[in-house]
């Protein structure tokens, strides 16, 4: 028999539980795409449910209410009835989630939405305190996760308020700890209950139910962290950090089941620790070298190296870099820029010693050859982004990295920082020498500064001119380019003595075209001669 909802509702109006629940129960079991039709009635329905859930109900009629609402909410045209105020607290309680609010004037329902969702993330948070309450199963804590994401995610003064006044660092930072089952066998160092002292490697990986978990964790965690690095934290922010970066750092090394949601996993990770400041990534260096760990100049570069190979992988996925690739290559850089035993690791995978000088920087497989080819790259926060990198791992200095990516791929970054003179950009270093390799330093005199490479010897254009030949096309190349800039094609440019480039005023033209050497106008039969050619 096909449902009618019109009829549903005259039952639901009655205000009798038992012809409610029939009819609640035929809605539920017979809702089909075809009554999709019928949904400018269903708002009122979903009125109605709202005033039989504020009654007390027998639990048949109160499941079947409840079964409605979750039936009812997925249309976005039925909203409306569950976003006041009365709404917001009624849903609440049946969640399980304590909500106090205060009585205010009578306002729209936008203010009383509002006015709910601050003091529904209290109840919430409330609630995630007892992470390890075994009361509350795995739905329930990844609805109320899920719920707290998308609060964070819309609502600007729910993301400060949990942050500061809830204190959603350490709050969601034990969450991730007892979700992750981690234990602390010292200061900043994590490992997997039960598991202590075995290899990452040999772990197994997390469950579906802890990296869902987790996931949501990590993303409330970067809403209301995203403003970290642009304001100073004091000294128990910094704690907190701390220990949070200790747990990403777990994060890193961990897997979960199957390789597209390991993926998935270490992406959220990647982005919160480019929340995190700067001075607080030491974490990831913290762990004590042991068996199987990656070392370089004695210090543990496990977390290091999963993050250069997280990064490859995108690079070489080749897909939405800026949104895949920029987190993971930015979180590099800044680790490189403040740790000297993380720059020197990564220089020595990405731009070790130089030895082939004969192919261009930008040509080939090595990790090197696909960022200097970013540094081209036609977006151009990508562009920057790689140059930014490999900049950073030459110790911002001009004549490294030129050497290693070529003029003509450095000049973009070289022009931004007034350094096309040379030099050195005003990061503060450690004075470690750049050694040479014996097949570099014996092509270093024949090295085209602009490709990076030694190239094969060109034959002499102009051998066999006479002189004024010579000055007839030097004439004819400055007249071309005088045409172009007049046109507006091209526009001359000069390198200024701070570094950086500036356009060519009218009088350093004339400096130019009226040098003594050439004749200032062209030969009278230009034109024939030109055709001769």
């Amino acid at each position: 028999m096909k449902m009618d909802l019109n009829a549903i509702i005259e039952q639901m109006e009655t205000g009798d539980q038992d012809s409610a629940l029939t009819a609640l129960q035929s809605y539920n079991k017979e809702v089909t795409r075809e009554q999709q039709s019928l949904s400018s009635r269903r708002p009122h329905l979903g009125e109605l449910v709202l005033g039989f859930l504020n009654r007390d109900l027998q639990p048949s009629c109160l499941l079947a209410c409840l079964e409605t609402v979750r039936i009812l909410s997925r249309d976005k045209h039925c909203l409306d009835p569950f976003i006041s105020r009365s709404a917001m607290l009624t849903l609440a309680r049946y969640a399980g989630i304590v909500v106090d609010i205060p009585a205010t004037p009578a306002h729209s329902h936008l203010v009383e939405g509002q006015a709910a969702d601050l003091q529904l993330i209290k109840g919430v948070a409330e609630r995630m305190k007892q992470c390890h309450d075994p009361t509350w199963n795995h739905e329930v804590r990844f609805f109320d996760l899920r719920l707290t994401f998308l609060l964070t995610a819309l609502r600007v003064d729910v993301r400060a308020q949990l942050a500061r006044e809830l204190h959603g660092i350490s709050l969601l930072g034990n969450q991730l700890d007892a979700t992750l089952g981690l234990c602390w066998p010292d200061t900043l160092e994590t490992a997997r209950a039960g598991f202590e002292g075995i290899p990452p490697e040999e772990l197994p990986p997390l469950s579906r139910q802890q990296t869902e978990l987790a996931m949501e964790i990590l993303k409330i965690l970067f809403n209301i962290t995203f403003d970290t690095t642009r304001r100073k934290v004091d000294e128990e922010e910094a704690a907190e950090y701390r220990h949070l970066g200790a747990i990403l750092r777990h994060c890193l090394t961990s897997h979960a089941d199957g390789d597209e949601r390991t993926e998935e996993f270490h992406s959220h990770t990647v982005n919160l620790l480019g929340n995190l400041p700067l001075a607080c990534l030491d974490v990831l260096l913290m762990p004590k070298v042991q068996q199987g760990s990656i070392e370089y100049m004695g210090v543990n570069m496990d977390a290091v190296h999963m993050l250069l190979e997280f990064m490859e992988r995108k690079l070489d996925r080749g897909h939405k870099l800026k949104e895949t690739l920029l987190p993971s290559l930015n979180l590099l850089t800044e680790s490189a820029r403040i740790h000297r035993e993380t720059r020197k690791f990564l220089r020595s995978k990405v731009l070790p010693p130089l030895r082939d000088v004969t192919n261009r920087p930008e040509v080939g497989n090595a990790l090197r050859n696909k960022i200097v080819r970013l540094m081209t790259h036609i977006d151009t926060d990508v562009k920057d982004y790689a140059a930014e990198f490999l900049f950073v791992l030459c110790k911002e200095n001009v004549s490294r990295f030129i050497k290693y990516t070529g003029y003509g791929n450095a000049a973009g970054l070289l022009a931004a920082r007034g350094l096309l003179r040379g030099g050195r950009d005003s990061g503060i270093y450690s004075e470690d020498e750049d050694s040479e390799t014996e097949e570099y330093r014996e092509a270093k005199a024949l090295i085209n500064p602009i490709t990076g490479v030694v190239e094969e010897e060109q034959p002499n254009p102009m051998e066999g001119m006479t002189e004024e030949q010579k000055e007839y096309e030097a004439m004819k190349l400055i007249s071309m380019f005088d045409r172009l800039s007049r046109s507006n094609v091209i526009q001359p440019m000069q390198l200024s003595m701070d570094g950086k480039m500036r356009e060519m005023t009218q009088e350093d033209m004339k400096k130019v075209t009226h040098n003594p050497l050439f004749p200032s106008q062209e030969p009278a039969n230009s034109d024939s001669e030109e055709e001769a050619q």
